[in-house]
This record gives C-alpha cells, sequence and structure tokens, in this order.
C-alpha cells in the first residue's frame, strides 16, 4: 500500500463518497503538493461528512441531499404548466375508454372528460390534441375537472367565423332533423343544413343522416340571430366541378352511355352520367305522345341514352331516349295510302282539331271542318275527346314531312250530293233556328243543310226588325225551299211563303179612304205604328195623329183612322186619324153655307169625300183565307147600305130646311 492511500475498509465513508474525494483530490495536485504531510490530519475531514449526513434517510434508500432535493424541485415546478380555473388550454388524449377520455394538458394531474363531448368526432385517438375548459384545477378528490363542451363553446363564435373567412373544412355531428334540412352541432353551436345543401342530388330520406358527423363548410352567419348556416354540397361541388369538365371533355354527339335516373319532372328527366347530369326533355323520352315523364321511367332507373348536344361552357347536356329506337313512321305499313279508313285513339284535343295516334308515335290531325258536314263554326269538343277510338279516313298522307290529316264525316255520304232531289225549290220542311243576324235566320234542315231565312220572308203582314222578335235560337220553324245555291252549300228559305198572301184580300178591305179602328203600339219621331185589324199594321206621321181637341195621340191609345194610302207591293198602308175630323168639319161648313152659290158644288164634292166604308173591330189574328173572303163580301154590303142611308138623311134634312 502506498503511503498516500487510506484503506476503504478503514473508514466509515461510503464507498461512493470515497470516490468522489478521490476524484477531487486528483483534480487539484496544487494542493497536494503545497502540504504534503496532509496526509496526517485527513482524518478530520470525514468528521465533518459523518456530521451532516443524514443516515435515516440512507438506510430508507433516500440518497439525496436537500440541496439536491430543492434543485430537483425547482425542476419539476418548471415542467408544470401554469394553468388557471376559467380558462381553455390545449391537452393531449392519453387515454380512451367508452366512457370517458382522459387529457394530459401539463398539469401534475391528468383530466378526465365525458365521451360524450366527443361523439361529434368519432375519429378521436390517443395522441390527439384537443381543448379543453378548466372548470376545477382541484375537486374533492384532487382530480383536475376539464370540460372539452365547455372549451367549444367558450371559443365557438372565433371559431365559426374563423371557419367561414378562411373557408376551412370543419366537422360537425347531425343531431336531428328540422323543416326544411338539419340540426348539425359545429364547434358547440346548432347550425342549421339546409336538404339543398346536403348532396348535389335531391335527398329523399333526411332520416338516414342523423346521428353521423360529416364535414361541413360555413355558408352563412346571421350575427343579429347568432344564426349559422352550413352546407355538406359546397364541399363535393368544387370535385364534381372538375369531374364535369373532364366527362364533358371526352363527350361526342350520338354516343350512348349508361345513366341512372336522379330526378323527375314534368319537363323532363334529370340523368346522373357519373359526375354529371344530363336532361332529357320530355319530346325526347318517347316517339308517342307522353303526358308525364313518370309514364316511361321511375327514379334511380338505369338507362341508355343517347348524347344529342352539349354546352362546354354552361356545361349543359341533352340526352334522348326515343332516338335509339327506329321512328314509327319508318315502320309504317308502305302499302297504306289516301282513302284507307284506320282507327286510333285521341290522344290530345284542341279548339281546332284532334289528334288522334293511330300506331305508337305514329299521329294524324282531324280538323274541326272534317268533324261534320255541318258548316257551323263549332270546337272539337263537341265530337270527340280524349281517350275516344274513332274510325277515320286518310285525307292527307306526307311521309317525308311525318304528317298526316285525317277526316270522319267522309264516313258519311255528303247531303249535298243530291240536294234538288231532297229539297227541291218549292218543298216545304221543319227547321231548326241556329243564329239570327240582322237580315235574316240562319236555320239547319238537317246536319250539313244550312238555309237562310231573310227577314222579309219572315211575315206578310207584320215589320219584324229583327229575327228574335219574331222567333228563338233552338227552335223549330216551317220553311219552304226559296233558292238553291249547291255551289256555296246554302238555301234561300222562306216562312211567310207557308201561307197565302192575304194583301191580295187585304186591298179590298183597306181601300183609299175607308175607316177602321186601330191601336198606337209603337211611337217614333217620324210617326206612330197601328195596329189595325187582322193582324195588319199602319203608319201615321204626326200631323196625322192629331185629335179633334188638337191634342197629339199616345201610345196605346185607340182611335179610328182613315185610310189614305195602300200599297200592296209595299205592303204599306199610311194611315190618318186627323182627316176624319177635318173632313166632318167640312162638310158641315159645306152645309151651312147655302146662300153660297157654290154650296151645291161643295156639298157634292163633301159627299164624293165622305167615307165610304167605316170599320170598328178589335184586333184579331190574321185568319185564313177563304174567311177573309167572307168577310170582304160583308164589308161591301155593310157599306153600301151605309151610303144608302147617309143619302137619306141627306134628303131628308135638305126637307126640313
Amino acid at each position: 500500500m502506498e503511503e498516500n492511500q487510506i484503506p476503504v475498509e478503514e473508514t466509515n465513508i461510503p464507498a461512493e463518497e470515497t470516490v468522489a474525494a478521490a476524484a477531487a483530490v486528483e483534480a487539484s495536485p496544487a494542493v497536494i503538493e503545497e502540504a504534503p504531510s496532509a496526509v496526517k490530519p485527513a482524518p478530520a475531514a470525514p468528521a465533518a461528512v459523518e456530521e451532516d449526513f443524514d443516515w435515516d434517510a440512507y438506510e430508507k434508500g433516500d440518497t439525496m441531499t436537500a440541496a439536491d432535493k430543492k434543485a430537483l424541485e425547482s425542476v419539476y415546478d418548471n415542467t408544470l404548466n401554469a394553468i388557471k380555473d376559467k380558462e381553455v388550454v390545449e391537452g393531449t388524449v392519453i387515454s380512451i375508454n367508452k366512457r370517458e377520455v382522459v387529457v394530459n394538458v401539463g398539469y401534475k394531474s391528468d383530466g378526465i372528460v365525458p365521451m360524450s363531448e366527443f361523439r361529434y368526432n368519432p375519429e378521436l385517438k390517443v395522441g390527439d390534441k384537443v381543448e379543453v375548459y378548466i372548470e376545477s384545477q382541484e375537486d374533492k378528490k384532487g382530480q383536475l375537472i376539464l370540460s372539452h363542451k365547455q372549451a367549444r363553446a367558450t371559443r365557438s363564435w372565433d371559431r365559426v367565423n374563423e371557419a367561414l373567412e378562411s373557408q376551412e373544412v370543419v366537422k360537425g355531428f347531425v343531431k336531428c332533423r328540422t323543416k326544411g334540412g338539419m340540426i348539425v352541432d359545429i364547434f358547440g353551436i346548432e347550425a342549421f343544413l339546409p336538404g339543398s345543401q346536403i348532396d348535389v342530388k335531391p335527398i329523399r330520406d333526411y332520416d338516414v343522416f342523423v346521428n353521423k358527423t360529416m364535414e361541413f363548410k360555413v355558408i352563412k352567419i346571421n350575427h343579429e340571430f347568432k344564426n349559422v348556416v352550413v352546407s355538406h354540397k359546397a364541399l363535393i361541388e368544387a370535385e364534381l366541378e372538375n369531374q364535369k369538365k373532364e366527362i364533358i371533355s371526352k363527350l361526342q354527339k350520338g354516343q350512348v352511355l349508361e345513366g341512372t335516373v336522379k330526378n323527375i319532372t314534368s319537363y323532363g328527366v334529370f340523368i346522373d352520367l357519373g359526375g354529371v347530369d344530363g336532361l332529357i326533355h320530355i319530346t325526347d323520352l318517347s316517339w308517342g305522345r307522353v303526358t308525364h315523364p313518370e309514364e316511361i321511367v321511375t327514379l334511380d332507373q338505369k338507362i341508355n341514352v343517347v348524347i344529342l348536344d352539349f354546352d362546354d361552357e354552361k356545361k349543359r347536356i341533352a340526352l334522348g331516349l326515343k332516338q335509339l329506337v327506329p321512328h314509327p313512321w319508318e315502320a309504317l305499313s308502305a302499302d297504306l295510302k289516301v282513302g284507307d279508313k284506320v282507327t286510333g285513339k285521341v290522344v290530345v284535343m284542341a279548339d281546332y282539331g284532334a289528334f288522334v295516334e293511330i300506331a305508337p308515335g305514329v299521329e294524324g290531325l282531324i280538323h274541326v271542318s272534317e268533324m261534320s258536314w255541318s258548316q257551323h263554326l263549332r270546337s272539337a269538343q263537341d265530337f270527340l275527346k280524349v281517350g275516344d277510338e274513332v274510325e277515320t279516313v286518310i285525307l292527307t298522307l306526307d311521309r317525308e314531312e311525318r304528317k298526316m290529316s285525317l277526316g270522319i264525316k267522309q264516313l258519311k255520304s255528303d247531303p249535298w250530293e243530291n240536294i234538288e232531289e231532297k229539297y227541291a225549290v218549292g218543298s216545304q220542311h221543319t227547321a231548326k233556328v241556329r243564329n239570327f243576324t240582322n237580315f235574316g235566320v240562319f236555320v239547319e234542315i238537317e246536319e250539313g243543310v244550312d238555309g237562310l231565312i231573310h227577314i222579309s220572308d219572315l211575315s206578310w203582314t207584320k215589320k219584324v226588325k229583327h229575327p228574335s222578335e219574331f222567333t228563338q235560337i233552338g227552335s223549330e220553324i216551317e220553311v219552304q225551299v226559296l233558292e238553291i245555291d249547291k255551289a256555296n252549300r246554302r238555301l234561300s228559305l222562306g216562312h211567310k211563303q207557308m201561307e197565302e198572301n192575304p194583301w191580295d184580300v187585304l186591298e179590298t178591305m183597306f181601300t183609299v179612304d175607308s175607316i177602321h179602328e186601330g191601336t198606337i203600339i209603337e211611337m217614333m219621331d217620324k210617326g206612330a205604328v197601328v195596329s189595325l185589324p187582322y193582324g195588319v199594321e199602319g203608319f201615321a206621321t204626326p200631323k196625322h195623329l192629331i185629335k179633334e181637341d188638337g191634342g197629339q195621340a199616345q201610345l196605346d191609345e185607340k182611335l179610328m183612322f182613315k185610310v189614305i194610302e195602300f200599297n200592296k207591293d209595299a205592303k204599306r198602308i199610311i194611315l190618318s186619324h186627323s182627316r176624319i175630323h177635318e173632313d166632318v168639319k167640312r162638310a158641315e161648313k159645306a152645309a151651312a153655307s147655302d146662300s153660297n152659290p157654290e154650296a151645291p158644288k161643295k156639298a157634292k164634292k163633301a159627299k164624293k169625300e165622305e167615307p165610304v166604308v167605316v170599320q170598328s173591330s178589335e184586333k184579331t189574328t190574321l185568319g185564313d183565307i177563304q174567311s177573309l173572303a167572307d168577310l170582304k163580301d160583308q164589308l161591301i154590303n155593310e157599306a153600301a147600305e151605309k151610303m144608302v142611308k147617309a143619302e137619306k138623311a141627306k134628303k131628308a134634312k135638305e126637307g126640313e130646311e
């Protein structure tokens, strides 16, 4: 053993401290040289170590000194985060189970968050960073109390606004359905997801999205009402836009593709071609008539379509379905010709005619003029209705233009072919009143055979101003054929010709200067219409309506009238009431002037002007011609008797004077 070496077993210093001391000696050679005899006083140092050494702690296994502990505590304190209650911090998920999530926020203890607060994020895993709200640093059990829900709510509006500005994609939990869409939990805020923003295609069942976590974009925020609107559709539109460009760039007219019926509207069908939509217009669904596209296709049906046209800029694609099969006109029988009879179904009605489908996609038009031989303008609905099965005759056939006109009246014989035989001039028939004009009445003897009764041919005796005074539309009237116009398919008819002309008899009854009782039935500026016996009417001017007292005759007044003109050809009778009392006064004046040398002449003139016939009779209807003839004879006899009596009275008066 060397002189300066101290045996280990002779000291009570632990081996570790001995090694440390030896290292100190080696590190301080200068000290050794200055004190070579320091080996002897060395035992004094161990005495000092022994005095400060904590043997109890050493026996328990704790070899750290107080200074070391203090230094270690300082290091430990510096590694912990300085957290405060009621603040939001970021932590790391270190453990997950069905009920709880353990989060390390850098505090002396970990916090626990209920798993229900992370249901919006089912992909949560260990190591994820999450925000938590410090509810309490230590509860009764010394546990750190955290809340992820509260942290989200605290920063939700800031996050929502940031997401709107940056167009960030956020995750949300679909809580429930609501009117017009869904309620989504975004950062703890209830946001509205409109039904139109769920997907690019219409959604028929919203319930499949409830309780699901989806990605969204915030598209609108109403700060006043704290409303947030989100969209899932916006996320896929950009991708679809790129897909559309790619698909459209590969499209070619005439190309046949398979697609899925995406939506059905009244005007057509939208087809999903695998990322881009096309439209089949209702007219391109079938060669035949289609009332609604649902008659041809159903939702989600897979069909082949042909590309008719497309627009690169507007990204519109026009599709066709009927173009995949030959046109029905091409399959139409080559033997079909004009004049053939065909049967079809009425598919469309219009005022001007009816469209009849004689084969799928092959239609012909029956114009309303070809539905009946009648000349009356009527609507096609008066003859046919949609769904009727009708037999028709082909009138025209144009295979190149794919047009066909049909007729149904041709199935009946034309009544004008033998019109001279069936409705000869002078023949009498019963007709139906169809229409009025100011100049006459249009009647129909049978379907297709029309005629006109001129207003002057309605009555022999009455002055008819308008046909509505004489008859009514729909009424039956007896007529006689006066003339046939075959070229224009029109008959001239008369009604008064059904009776003999009474003016031959009336000429002998209403002679000039004869007096008759009449009733004023109409007053006009030019005069008055007077109803005379036997249904005859006369006319009196205003100056001939002055009564004996100087007054003017009034409407409905019954007076005696003198015939001053009778025109058989014009069927006109001119009357005068004032002429009666004027003639009487002249006669009286002439009779009173006996001394006047002209008296005999005036008396003779007065006698000549004395009325031949005075007829007072109530208004009656015109009877048959034989009755009028008998009445004529009676009136002549009565007139003769009155003349005799008047002559005798005059002579008797002259004798008295």
